[in-house]
């Protein structure tokens, strides 16, 4: 039986190298996927019953390949292959520098409400900050709510100049710094 096992393995595992060689690029995976057909065929083989159709043993020996080879490609695309050259993937769940950035433009904010008017500072506090409702804060400060939109424009232009304004500075000083 072994010498049958043996001219079963080299017949038919010449001819899946030949198949599988068109549809893979891998060595490894060729071999792979032919051991593990001609495993599958022995074991069949060894089951009662054994083969039922002699004629058609070639048909069955591609077709186990076949299902093996689908096996091997579906498994394949379940996991994606990373190359070992190739960085880690960025943990983008996870920002570990977005408490440091939020700290930091909350104290730039603050400097620039600081550097604003005292009616500009309390109403973007107000509104932006705080959130609170625009009926309400014109009522406390005596203007219309037309007129409070008004209010509210020129306090977000005044900001914003000084906001970009401490930003160029910022950037200029980085330039300046660096050789």
């Amino acid at each position: 039986m072994p010498e049958v096992e043996r001219h079963f393995a080299s017949y038919f595992g010449e001819l899946l190298y030949l198949k599988l060689r068109s549809r893979l690029r891998s060595a490894q995976a060729i071999e792979d996927i032919r051991q593990e057909t001609l495993l599958r065929v022995l074991r069949s083989l060894r089951q009662k019953g054994g083969v039922e159709h002699p004629e058609r043993f070639g048909a069955y020996v591609n077709a186990v390949c076949n299902n093996v080879l689908m096996e091997h490609f579906r498994a394949e695309r379940r996991y994606d292959q990373i190359g070992e050259d190739q960085p880690e993937p960025v943990d983008r769940k996870v920002d570990l520098d977005a408490p440091l950035i939020d700290r930091e433009r909350r104290r730039e904010v603050e400097r620039v409400l600081a550097e604003l008017p005292a009616r500009d500072r309390e109403l973007l506090r107000e509104l932006l900050l705080e959130e609170k409702d625009k009926d309400e804060v014109s009522a406390r400060m005596n203007v219309d709510p037309d007129y409070l939109r008004v209010l509210l424009h020129r306090a977000k232009s005044r900001f914003r100049k000084i906001y970009t304004r401490r930003a160029g500075g910022a950037q200029q000083g980085l330039s300046h710094a660096e050789p």
